[in-house]
């Protein structure tokens, strides 16, 4: 970094490591030590250190019924199929973002999701 004179903002660097135990050692850079957070938030999917999604699939859930209140509350006389053209475009999206990443494999993930 420093040879190339590339700029890095070091603030705004994690350092992740995934396992049930995750390392414990320190990085730095430029003699910055990095932030080493339990969760990171990577294009839009909510990792953490054990990869078991809980915190990603509450967060979809959560912004999913925020955005049906708000179709039920905006548009009260709506027919079946209107409904349906704002449900898959609005909320199902966001249920469905980057499934290929936390689709749930673990029981209680899975129980999350019904």
């Amino acid at each position: 970094m420093d040879v190339w004179l590339l700029r890095l903002n070091v603030a705004k660097c994690n350092c992740v490591s995934y396992g049930e135990k995750p390392r414990q050692s320190c990085y730095t850079i430029s003699d910055e030590t990095l932030h080493k957070p339990d969760t990171v938030k990577d294009l839009g999917i909510i990792f953490d250190t054990q990869l078991k999604s809980v915190d990603h699939i509450n967060n979809k859930i959560n912004k999913a019924y925020q955005i049906l209140g708000i179709i039920k509350r905006n548009f009260i006389y709506l027919i079946p199929h209107s409904f349906l053209i704002l449900y898959k475009s609005l909320v199902r999206s966001h249920l469905e973002y980057g499934v290929i990443v936390w689709s749930p494999h673990h029981e209680l993930n899975i129980w999350l999701k019904n």
